[in-house]
């Protein structure tokens, strides 16, 4: 099921991102063209307080034309580890720092058309310390609790994938 790279050309080099245009050969002998957005990486983070509410951002997100609620979330930087990048993003987008960091999961968010690979960590043990947004970066710092949370969720009030990850995983895999 493999396939195999003939050929290849980049289209686009931007601040984040890289699109190259592949011709591929299937495992049927046939030809075929694969466009692919290369991404660093980036981390996602479930951050729950003492009483077991959650963090959330909302932001305006450009290619979904509207405001999103979501957990924090950054790129990582060249030669970042996930984890530094974890801690970093959090203190920046909502002003703490977790003594307790906790993989969940890496996963591709959107697999057919990147190769960005996303680590969703949880944070826990939370110590306050400031915000410090990018400078482009407008967020509104949101704590929900568990009910809350719950009813968010039904309501559709989570629309990425990361969060919608996360958020089943804390309402439903964390034994609560």
């Amino acid at each position: 099921m493999e396939e195999r790279i003939i050929e290849e050309s980049e289209k686009y080099r931007g601040r984040i991102i890289r699109v190259k245009e592949y011709k591929v050969v299937l495992s049927n002998g046939r030809e075929a063209k694969r466009e692919v957005v290369h991404h660093p990486g980036a981390v996602a983070i479930l951050p729950i307080d003492k009483n077991g509410s959650v963090f959330f951002v909302k932001q305006y997100r450009l290619p979904a034309r509207k405001v999103l609620l979501e957990i924090p979330a950054g790129k990582l930087d060249k030669n970042e580890k996930p984890e530094d990048c974890a801690i970093r993003e959090l203190e920046e987008e909502i002003g703490y720092i977790p003594k307790k960091l906790c993989l969940i999961h890496a996963f591709f968010p959107s697999p057919g058309i990147s190769d960005e690979i996303l680590y969703l960590f949880e944070a826990s043990d939370l110590e306050k310390t400031k915000e410090n947004p990018d400078e482009d970066e407008y967020l509104e710092i949101i704590t929900l609790k568990r009910d809350e949370i719950k009813k968010a969720l039904l309501e559709g009030n989570f629309e990425d994938s990361k969060t919608l990850i996360a958020v089943y995983y804390y309402l439903y895999s964390r034994g609560n």
